[in-house]
């Protein structure tokens, strides 16, 4: 069983590359909802032109898919 505890210590790997710092400590995170191992994370990006957000997104996707237990993940891009 995936707890939300171990989605947040593999989003703290997940770190933006201009400003070096975890995606969870800069307050990225707004929301994770987990259901029978699918994973939903609402990120908000510093800035809707983040020239990132693609890498970002696919990070915290594959860094949250390696957990056991992690049936599926989808990330949804909040301003």
């Amino acid at each position: 069983m995936v707890k939300r505890e171990d989605v947040v210590k593999a989003l703290r790997n997940v770190v933006d590359p201009e400003v070096g710092r975890d995606v969870v400590s800069m307050g990225m995170i707004r929301e994770i909802k987990i259901k029978e191992g699918y994973v939903t994370i609402t990120f908000a990006p510093t800035s809707p032109f983040c020239p990132l957000l693609t890498f970002l997104v696919e990070e915290i996707k594959k860094s949250v898919s390696s957990l056991p237990g992690v049936t599926g993940v989808e990330v949804k891009v909040e301003f």
